[in-house]
């Protein structure tokens, strides 16, 4: 058996250079196989005024432990760097986030010291085209303390999603108004400059008629109207259905189940669903 190679990297990978790289050469990939490379990164600090700048962002209240999303951030540069190298079958650029799964096995803080590894697995069909995981995991010391699997769509197909065809008829528990630069704001802090988020007109090169908010933010925006209620250990489970079209009111609900909650994000003016969620203890 071939061991699987794991490269240590002594910096984090340059996110404008990366993304630069996937709009130049990222259209055109073909292959059949996801690469076996994991990418490690340690030690990792966190940085507290950059947290202080991601919980703003995201709505999260300021203090020295990392909300449950955070190191998903950590770990994005190395996921970007994975999937713009040469041997990853699929484009970075038109890959879509369809589901994300974190799982923290206690309360992460600034006072740790880090280390991040990031693999891909499990490419599958799809309805629409193939599908794969980018598995993220986090150790403080020997112990993994936090893990995620993002889920993401290469479409080789047409047709629309089937979350057109789904309302939410419940009435919202709260309703946001998400501001038009709110992809800006959240790209500075958390490196995904994907044009697809930052300005209309980029965002129309790609299908979409404004720009749309990272998923990876409406999920935080979620999590951070749960504080004080959740435990030290859970699992958070999110799909992304439709995309939330910059500037939006969207409708926020909850439901309170044995083992958690159940939430749901959805535009407030017609019902259609930006994403579904559940939490449960870990």
């Amino acid at each position: 058996m071939t061991a699987t190679p794991t490269r240590e990297l002594d910096s984090t990978p340059n996110l404008t250079v990366l993304f630069g790289k996937a709009v130049l050469t990222g259209f055109t990939r073909h292959g059949s196989a996801l690469p076996s490379t994991v990418y490690s990164r340690s030690p990792l600090a966190v940085d507290p005024g950059h947290l202080s700048a991601y919980n703003k962002v995201c709505g999260f209240r300021l203090t020295d432990q990392l909300p449950i999303t955070y190191p998903h951030v950590l770990g994005f540069p190395l996921q970007v760097k994975l999937m713009t190298d040469n041997d990853f079958p699929f484009p970075l650029v038109g890959s879509v986030h369809i589901a994300n799964r974190i799982t923290q096995l206690r309360p992460l803080h600034t006072t740790d010291v880090l280390r991040v590894q990031v693999h891909v697995e499990n490419l599958r069909d799809h309805a629409k085209g193939r599908q794969f995981d980018m598995v993220t995991t986090v150790f403080a010391g020997d112990s993994v303390t936090w893990h995620s699997t993002s889920t993401y769509l290469r479409r080789t197909g047409s047709g629309g999603s089937s979350a057109d065809k789904d309302v939410v008829v419940r009435q919202p528990g709260a309703v946001w108004s998400v501001p038009d630069d709110i992809g800006r704001r959240y790209a500075e802090v958390a490196g995904d400059r994907n044009p697809i988020h930052l300005h209309p007109l980029a965002a129309k090169l790609f299908g979409f008629p404004r720009a749309i908010a990272h998923g990876m933010w409406t999920k935080a925006r979620c999590l951070a109207a749960f504080e004080g209620r959740l435990p030290e250990a859970y699992t958070v489970d999110v799909k992304f259905k439709l995309p939330v079209l910059l500037p939006a009111k969207a409708g926020f609900t909850t439901d309170r189940a044995d083992d958690g909650w159940s939430f749901e994000l959805f535009n407030a003016r017609n019902g259609k669903p930006h994403l579904t969620g559940e939490i449960t203890s870990a």
